[in-house]
């Protein structure tokens, strides 16, 4: 291979949407390989999975499922700050539901809380996408509201307390294995998938980057925009609600004040992380599953590392600036400009200021 192509090809390499979260993740889990060897390591104990890596990949299941909702809302040019509270909301309704049941490990009894849960949860999303896409609120004071009606809302159905219950079933839902592997990983995995069957596998996908680029131009074009905007918020709030139930699962206990606490960010962050932009109009899901596992290693290693929870933020902080860095379009012309004289192509192309401040915009969908 030549010099020119090895040139090109670390520049495809840099300028790739998926290159920074790849990058970022391989270098958290170099940096705990360092730390504990045994990071790597995964053991198989009565047909059971153990290990730290075994860890991540469960307790991301609520953000990658919040991640996924956030995804689909930010590809239409919004955002959705109450996710957290209706995690809180149906955790509160599904346990609130089993507790008052004579019967607390029935499954007739444990699909009908987490249906109630869902249900509620899909019409507080569904509330969203009207005040956005019917009455034409900004998405972010749209959602606002429900932010913080959404946690007294839980507070009014638990009666301000900590619902507690004790059913093995409903456990099961966060802390039970399936042929090996977390429950809660599998319902991550059904969920990238249906997510990514409907919006890359029919042209729903196209039409909400399509909306998020020009929500204008789509509508003349005889795109349902109002419909597509809706539509994603009813599934933030979905995704959010099966996170809640989750979340719920795996303490045993409904606690409107402490519930998806701050997840909303986390879940922004994996998005863009992933190649996303607030913009609106371009996203993709191999990039939003890379992000959540990026954050969730980054939580894991701050605990391990000893950090008080309290600092947590942050590094998060950290690496949002990181982020912001990477998809400013000229840190990415920088970049480019690099690669181009290690190539010998000539002189640096300037970027125009209205190219989107996309990591790998351009590129092909992930």
């Amino acid at each position: 291979m030549t010099d020119a192509a090895r040139g090109i090809s670390l520049k495809k390499i840099l300028t790739h949407r998926l290159a920074l979260p790849i990058g970022a993740l391989l270098a958290l889990v170099l940096l705990n390989t360092i730390a504990r060897p045994s990071f790597l390591a995964v053991s198989l104990r009565d047909g059971q999975l153990y290990g730290s890596l075994i860890d991540i990949i469960r307790n991301s299941a609520p953000l990658m499922l919040v991640a996924l909702g956030m995804m689909i809302v930010i590809a239409t040019r919004g955002i959705d700050l109450s996710v957290g509270a209706i995690m809180a909301v149906s955790g509160a309704v599904s346990l609130t539901i089993i507790k008052g049941s004579p019967n607390p490990n029935d499954l007739g009894v444990i699909a009908l809380a987490i249906l109630a849960g869902l249900i509620t949860t899909l019409l507080f999303g569904a509330w969203n996408g009207f005040l956005v896409a019917v009455l034409g609120i900004q998405p972010i004071i749209a959602t606002l509201v429900l932010m913080l009606a959404g946690r007294g809302i839980a507070f009014l159905i638990t009666q301000g307390n900590i619902t507690t219950i004790n059913s093995a079933p409903y456990q099961f839902m966060a802390q039970g294995y399936v042929i090996g592997l977390p429950f809660a990983f599998l319902v991550a995995v059904v969920a990238i998938v249906v997510v990514a069957l409907v919006e890359r596998r029919t042209a729903l996908g196209m039409l909400t980057e399509a909306v998020g680029i020009n929500p204008t131009a789509s509508r003349i074009a005889g795109v349902r925009a109002r419909g597509i905007i809706w539509g994603a918020y009813a599934a933030s709030g979905l995704l959010a609600g099966m996170a809640g139930v989750l979340y719920t699962s795996n303490i045993m206990a409904a606690d409107a004040n402490n519930a998806g606490v701050n997840i909303e960010v986390d879940a922004i962050l994996a998005v863009v992380l992933g190649g996303a932009s607030l913009m609106g109009g371009r996203f993709t899901i191999a990039g939003t599953v890379i992000g959540v596992y990026t954050i969730q290693t980054l939580t894991s290693t701050i605990t391990f590392l000893g950090v008080p929870p309290a600092v947590t933020p942050v590094f998060k902080a950290a690496v949002i600036v990181i982020v912001c860095l990477a998809q400013s379009t000229r840190m990415r012309a920088w970049f480019r400009g690099r690669a181009s004289r290690s190539a010998g192509s000539g002189p640096i192309r300037r970027e125009s200021a209205e190219t989107p401040a996309l990591v790998g915009a351009g590129e092909g969908k992930a």
